[in-house]
This record gives structure tokens, C-alpha cells and sequence, in this order.
């Protein structure tokens, strides 16, 4: 098909374009060489976006998904780093720690990593944000790598094997949701996003995903054939996750009600969701006593708002708060409590959807209302214009859809609430979303958008439209809270049975 070459162009304008000015560990996108750089890289992003955007309905077959990301990938493998610096961050940190130093502690600049001048300036004074295990990792490619050069070959073959480790599960998953193999396969593996940040950006995000979705394949896939063994696995699996990146720990609920065997009431849940917590306790547990760092990188969490972009919905109200304030002679300061609103409905969210996700595991005849995607129709009424094929979840799908569906809109919700985001964030909803959603276009688009907010040397386009972005971005948010208002006041038609 005629979208497999289009993409397959446009990731070799990608790598070109990283060639000409990636991000480099002592050089920036040159005056001279600028314009032919970005245009290259809008190109081939536009290329990747669309091939990748038309097949969003699946791919010809798996088989033919895989074979198209491969070929896609392979240039992408071997160019600069793209998209952000932050492998340079990855490879200080690791530096500090195989140096005897506590990276939860000194920041890459106070340490004197030597490779420090590589690393984006908000991000050279602030303490590690990821969890021990990855900092482990990211330790031992600095021993095995033997210099800068090598560290980042290493870190990219670690970001790789990440992805690796989630696409063998997706056909397994996808069959358990009751969504083809073939769409769940291509729309998270040829979604731009992974190539370019996940594989040639070499996001840890690639690492945290090959555990979240193995651990959860386990869960879903065959309940009735499940030993203690498989939940042990599985909950070392989420703590190890859990320590690459935090934010993993938004699944785990939702992991313990795939953990039940049967319908989940109260005790089951106690059993196999406590056996579930064993494993996870232990994934944590035991990186924090081998690194000697313990959790000392929870204090790191906070420093990641340090950056203030418009790209966070809760951060933009906040940015036209002050825009405006200046404008009338005042400063409002209204960014931190924007954000902090943000964070008070995430966390009145989460528990909703969970309780909902519960409420639908319950009660899952297809054809009674609720319907089994009542966890999202309840919330958002409005999408109950498509009654028995929701936008979030598919109504005849088994209790792994439901669950894979309820974790996808949990990392959703966070990452739409978080006070920050970057495109590659949009891959943690992405990779659930693939697997458990019947409708595709209402992630496949921001995820599509996102994909054109950074450049290849990591400039991030949100830092050059600040105003213009923060206004765009409130507007959208007034608009949603609207018609979410609108909805709920208006009557609401039981669907015919």
C-alpha cells in the first residue's frame, strides 16, 4: 500500500533532518543550515502523520503492521537523537550513580558529569525524577558504553528493547479487548510518536511501557488458567515498571481488577489484588535496596513542573490568567493553583473511573444498561450518542477490554490534567487506548498534533508560542467544559434494549 513508502519517506527525511540538526551533544539547528533542517523535518513528519492517520482504521494484517514500523524504524535507529535532549539527562544521571554519587541529591551540573554541557539548562540543576531501577540501567550503559557515544547507542537499544517487549504483546491484548491485532499493532507502533521520541529520542517512557504491557497481558489472557506464580510475576513486573517512571502507578488499580479470578467482589479482590500488591511491593522494594538510593527519587516528582508551557491545559488557564493580570498591572501568580486544580480533579477522576470500571465488571450483560462502557457514558454523557459501540470501550468485549479501557483513560486523564506534557506523554494512554478502544480518531488526533510540537534539536514549539498557545489552549477547555455542562443538563434517553 501506498501509505508503507509515503511513511518509509518520510522517515528518512527524519533521520536526514536529525542528521542536520538533531539533538547533538555540542551543537544546536545552525542559522546556515536551519531552514533546510525544519523544513525536512516538517516533511517527514507530515508524511509519517498521514500514512500513519490513514491505516488508523488497521493495518492490511500484523504481520504486514510490523514488517511497515521495521522498515520505518530502521532509519530512525541510526540518526542523532530527536525531538529532546533528554538521553543526556539519562546518561548523567547514570553517570553519577556509577561515579558513587546520588543523583536524587546532585544535580548533573553540581556532580560534574562531563557531559553536562549536552543536557537542556532547566534540567542540569534539578535531581533525577525517574525511579532506581532505570537509574541502574542507566548506570550500567555509562560502564558498558565507555564514553558519551556509547551510553546513547546503549540507552537506545534499551529504549528499543522497551518497545520490542509492548509490540509482542499487542495481538494478545487486542484479542482479549476484542479489537483486531491489526489496528491495536499499527496504531501504536506506527504512530510517529514512538519512532521518533520513544526509539530515536530514546524515552525511558519505551522502557516503562515493555513492562506495563507484558505484566498486564499476563493478567488478561487466559484468567481461568492463572496461577499465584502469574500474579507474583505480574506485580514484580508493575513495581519494576513503577520504578523506571511514577507514573505507572495510575494502572495499578485497574491491574488489581484484572487480577481477580471471577466476578470481583470484595474478598476475591483482597486475595488476588494482595497478591497482585506482593509483587509490586517486591519490584519496588528491591531496586531501592540494590542501589542503595531507596526513595529518594520521589522528592525529584515536583521539580518536573519546573518547565511552564501552554501544552498542559491546567497550565495554560493558568498562563492567560497571568497574561491577563499583567495586562490590567498585576501579577496573579495564577499558574501553580490552575495547576493544582488540575491535580484535585485528576484525583476525584481516578477513583470515579475506577469505581465505574468496577461498577461494569459487575454487571456485564451487553445488551442491559448500563451498557458495559457505562464507566465512560456515565462520565461523559454525550457519548452515549453511541450506544453499544462507545467511543472509549468496546460493549461486547470481554472484562479485559473493560479494564485495558479503564487504564487507558486513567493515563488519559493524567496526562491531560498533569501540570506538564510533552508529546512523548501521549504514548502511555496510546498504548492501552490501541488495544481496548472502539473508536479511534478521539486519541488518534491529539496524538497526531502532537507529534508537530518539538523540533529535532528538542526546541519545543510550546516555548515559542506562549501566548498565542495559551489562548488556543483555554478556548479548547472552555469549549469541553461547556458541552460537558451542556450534557448534563440535558434530558438523557435510555438506549432501546
Amino acid at each position: 500500500m501506498l501509505a508503507r513508502y509515503v511513511g518509509l519517506v518520510g522517515a528518512l527525511l527524519l533521520a536526514v533532518a536529525g542528521y542536520l540538526g538533531g539533538a547533538l551533544p555540542d551543537a544546536t539547528t545552525a542559522p546556515d543550515g536551519g531552514p533546510l533542517t525544519v523544513t525536512l523535518w516538517l516533511l517527514g513528519t507530515v508524511a509519517t502523520v498521514g500514512s500513519w492517520w490513514a491505516l488508523r482504521a488497521g493495518a492490511p494484517s500484523t504481520r504486514w503492521a510490523y514488517v511497515t514500523v521495521g522498515w520505518w524504524t530502521l532509519p530512525l535507529l541510526v540518526t542523532a537523537p530527536l525531538g529532546s535532549r533528554d538521553v543526556y539527562s539519562y546518561a548523567c544521571q547514570g553517570w553519577i550513580y556509577a561515579d558513587g554519587g546520588d543523583p536524587y541529591v546532585t544535580g548533573v551540573a553540581a556532580a560534574g558529569c562531563p557531559w553536562v554541557e549536552a543536557v537542556a539548562p532547566v534540567w542540569r540543576d534539578t535531581p533525577a525524577p525517574y525511579g532506581p531501577f532505570f537509574v541502574l540501567l542507566a548506570a550500567l550503559t555509562v560502564v558498558l558504553g565507555g564514553g558519551l557515544v556509547g551510553t546513547l547507542v546503549l540507552l537506545r537499544v534499551l529504549a528499543l528493547a522497551g518497545v520490542l517487549a509492548a509490540a509482542a504483546c499487542l495481538p494478545g491484548l487486542a484479542r482479549a479487548a476484542g479489537v483486531p491485532p491489526r489496528r491495536a499493532t499499527w496504531l501504536l507502533l506506527a504512530c510517529p510518536l514512538v519512532g521518533v521520541h520513544l526509539v530515536a529520542g530514546a524515552h525511558n517512557d519505551a522502557v516503562m511501557l515493555g513492562l506495563l504491557l507484558p505484566a498486564l497481558l499476563m493478567l488478561v489472557h487466559g484468567p481461568g488458567r492463572r496461577g499465584l506464580w502469574v500474579l507474583l510475576v505480574a506485580g514484580t513486573l508493575f513495581g519494576l515498571a513503577v520504578s523506571v517512571k511514577a507514573t505507572a502507578v495510575v494502572v495499578l488499580p485497574f491491574a488489581a481488577l484484572a487480577a481477580v479470578r471471577g466476578r470481583p467482589v470484595v474478598r476475591k479482590l483482597l486475595r488476588d489484588g494482595g497478591l497482585l500488591a506482593v509483587g509490586v511491593f517486591g519490584g519496588l522494594l528491591v531496586p531501592s535496596l540494590l542501589t542503595g538510593l531507596g526513595f529518594g527519587w520521589l522528592g525529584g516528582l515536583g521539580r518536573s513542573g519546573d518547565t511552564v508551557q501552554w501544552t498542559s491545559p491546567s497550565t495554560a488557564v493558568g498562563m492567560l490568567v497571568d497574561y491577563v493580570g499583567e495586562l490590567l498591572g498585576r501579577q496573579p501568580d495564577a499558574v501553580p493553583v490552575t495547576r493544582i486544580a488540575g491535580l484535585l480533579l485528576l484525583a476525584a477522576f481516578l477513583p470515579l473511573l475506577w469505581s465505574h470500571t468496577l461498577s461494569t465488571l459487575r454487571h456485564p450483560h451487553p445488551h442491559s444498561y448500563p451498557y458495559p462502557a457505562a464507566l465512560i457514558m456515565k462520565l461523559l454523557p454525550w457519548a452515549s450518542a453511541c450506544p453499544g459501540n462507545n467511543f472509549m470501550i468496546n460493549a461486547a468485549s470481554r472484562g479485559g477490554g473493560v479494564v485495558l479501557g479503564g487504564a487507558g483513560v486513567a493515563l488519559g486523564a493524567t496526562v491531560v490534567l498533569a501540570p506538564v506534557f510533552h508529546p512523548w506523554y501521549a504514548t502511555w494512554p496510546l498504548a492501552l487506548l490501541a488495544v481496548a478502544a472502539s473508536r479511534t480518531g478521539w486519541f488518534a488526533l491529539p496524538c497526531a498534533l502532537a507529534s508537530f510540537l518539538a523540533l529535532p534539536d528538542g526546541t519545543s514549539l510550546a516555548r515559542l508560542t506562549k501566548a498565542p498557545g495559551a489562548i488556543v489552549m483555554t478556548t479548547l477547555v472552555l469549549a469541553a467544559v461547556i458541552r460537558f455542562l451542556s450534557a448534563h443538563r440535558s434530558p438523557r434517553t435510555p438506549p432501546p434494549h
